[in-house]
């Protein structure tokens, strides 16, 4: 049996900022060849280093990364011919043309002759941008100039392809539009695509696997379905009017955590959420209870698991929670309850 190696692989990565602040915190990752691979997590929680250091932009303080095969420590060049990077800003040249700037991007990478004219617009019209080929950049509306950070990733045929939160501060329109073209890229033979990103619909839709990041460490990984098939059951959650105290709140999670059929009961400010077996015939025991607790509730609602109770799951926050707090900040200490109850 052939066995291939991993497009992109990090074990351990360690990497500390001056002022003692740890980005990565045994980053590790293994991304099979041809598949689109999503970093999964609030803006902080070492998304764009790991990115940095396997694009040879950065170097950890420990821990191995190897991409399509080459040592990224040992061997950054050979890295930097075989991938193309589309980063959080854009690299293209403002006052430049769109095929101007395709044009030198392929040189710089070796692209010369008929090859030359022949792969720009070849992108140039694969992402829509053929009529504005000879504009200036700075003409370009938002989603415009991010279709070709797209394409001067691609106009040397990397065999792996890094989008660093590719669709950030695009509207909606925009942003829908790009994961079209991502999906297609997808298609592409032999292309692997590692996606970072902080929308969980984008990991959802695009992903064929995501590695949920927190502080700096991988604290789950699968497929979304896998993900979120482990999560049985409904997901209930409740917004309180007022945050309890920490006693209150492990009173009310040992309390709710009695009830059979109710299950990891976390409450985090005035959010508590839990597992049910049936949401909506738990809805009336769970306020129920809240009102015995003396809590009373704004809201209730019950869904099917996604990504953000996956997150909440394995992070012990929701994903707005660590948004707001920069991931490495200080947060509120959740209070859980198992399902006999026991708070903790």
């Amino acid at each position: 049996m052939t066995t291939h190696a991993p497009a992109v692989a990090a074990h351990d990565l360690i990497k500390t900022y001056p002022g003692g602040v740890r980005a990565l915190d045994g980053m590790g990752i293994t991304v099979s060849a041809g598949t689109v691979f999503g970093l999964l997590g609030p803006n902080g929680a070492g998304k764009s280093t790991t990115v940095k250091i396997l694009t040879t932009l950065a170097r950890p303080d420990s821990g191995s990364a190897s991409v399509a095969g080459h040592d990224a420590l040992r061997h950054p060049d050979r890295v930097r011919r075989a991938i193309g990077v589309v980063a959080q800003k854009s690299g293209a040249d403002p006052v430049a043309t769109g095929r101007e700037n395709l044009i030198l991007q392929g040189r710089l990478y070796g692209v010369r002759g008929a090859a030359l004219g022949k792969r720009a617009d070849e992108l140039l019209d694969r992402f829509d941008l053929t009529e504005a080929a000879g504009r200036m950049v700075k003409t370009y509306s938002g989603g415009m100039q991010r279709r070709l950070d797209v394409a001067l990733g691609l106009m040397h045929r990397p065999e792996v392809l890094f989008l660093d939160e590719p669709t950030t501060g695009l509207d909606p329109e925009a942003r829908s539009a790009m994961w079209e073209e991502i999906s297609r890229l997808a298609g592409d033979e032999g292309l692997t695509i590692l996606l970072t990103t902080h929308y969980l619909e984008e990991a959802d839709r695009l992903a064929e696997r995501i590695a949920i990041v927190d502080r700096g460490r991988v604290v789950a990984e699968g497929t979304p379905d896998e993900l979120k098939g482990e999560l049985r059951g409904d997901a209930v959650h409740v917004e309180l009017r007022e945050a309890p105290d920490a006693v209150d709140a492990g009173l009310l999670a040992t309390a709710l955590g009695e009830f059979a059929g109710v299950r990891e009961v976390t409450v985090v400010g005035r959010r508590l959420s839990a597992r049910a077996d049936d949401g909506p015939a738990a809805v009336p025991h769970v306020l129920t209870v809240l009102e015995q607790q003396g809590a009373s509730v704004a809201s209730v609602t019950v869904a099917r698991p996604s990504l953000d109770d996956v997150y909440l799951r394995y992070a012990g926050r929701r994903f707005s929670e660590a948004e707001a707090d920069g991931a490495s900040g200080p947060r509120l200490a959740p209070v859980t309850a198992d399902a006999t109850g026991g708070a903790r």
